[in-house]
């Protein structure tokens, strides 16, 4: 039997509602944004901002689309990621899930306790594992396809001293986008991630920092990046102009992961074995 998946959302394959999990700042603000501003109807979550989730959420209702705020702690699972069901709810449907709550550590392996190791995966793996599955069942249940996209990590491609758990959760993250891909495609429902490296955010300790001055020379283009950059291939995997796209991982780094046998000659010592 031959299977024709059926085109996204409305006729024209656009997107109406979206949810866009850890959005109350960083990446996830940025790509709610651009959703918004495209005309989407955003559902916004948080784990411990709620002020900065309502800052988003003004931002996006000052564009002209409709926002949901709900809060999302993914340390508590399963129970916590019912806030997908709730925002669907309110927002009428979920076309687009963008999974961008995340979390990482700096610690060497042999020196970590089980407790913050299983704290990581949970977040940035598990944790996105369950709003997937909530979401695709109503993108199935509706029958009109639906955009999956997960922020992963350059480390969903290449190790980090000090980040074991994260590099962990962000490249398994990665083979289930891809095992996703093969299995929602008769939906129609594309699932692909974004792979960031270095974004100016508050999660990398740069909050409102300008990335064109923020100097890094091992990187080609020299700078870091700005969430913003991040949200535009985001709001580009969700168009119809990326509805023949899945499996797929966008890297959006500056061409970092480029740097690997120029950056390991580069070296002046042995201070990269420290986290």
């Amino acid at each position: 039997m031959t299977h024709t998946a059926p085109l996204p959302q409305d006729q024209a394959g656009r997107p109406r509602t979206a949810i866009v999990t850890g959005s109350d700042s960083g990446i996830g603000r940025a790509i709610a944004v651009a959703l918004g501003g495209g005309g989407v109807d955003v559902g916004i979550t948080y784990h411990s901002d709620a002020e900065g989730a309502n800052e988003t959420a003004e931002e996006v209702r000052r564009l002209g689309a409709r926002a949901e705020v709900a809060h999302l702690d993914l340390t508590d699972l399963p129970t916590s990621t019912a806030a997908i069901d709730e925002l669907a709810a309110a927002l009428g449907g979920v076309d687009v899930l963008v999974n961008c709550a995340g979390t990482g550590t700096g610690t060497p392996a042999v020196e970590m306790d089980f407790d913050t190791w299983r704290q990581v995966i949970d977040v940035d793996l598990h944790g996105a594992f369950l709003c997937t599955q909530r979401a695709a069942r109503r993108m199935i249940e509706a029958g009109t396809g639906g955009r999956i996209v997960n922020i992963t990590s350059v480390h969903e491609h290449a190790p980090k001293v000090g980040a074991a758990p994260y590099c962990a959760a962000k490249a398994g993250l990665g083979m289930l986008t891809k095992v996703l891909a093969l299995e929602l495609a008769e939906h129609g429902i594309t699932v692909n991630s974004v792979a960031p490296g270095e974004i100016s955010t508050p999660m990398t300790g740069q909050t409102d920092a300008d990335p064109r001055e923020q100097k890094r020379p091992g990187v080609p283009l020299g700078r870091t990046g700005d969430a913003r950059e991040v949200a535009a291939v985001v709001a580009f995997l969700t168009t119809p102009a990326a509805s023949y796209v899945t499996g797929a991982s966008y890297v959006v780094d500056g061409g970092m992961l480029l740097m690997g046998p120029q950056g390991a000659s580069g070296l002046p010592d042995d201070s990269w074995r420290r986290v």
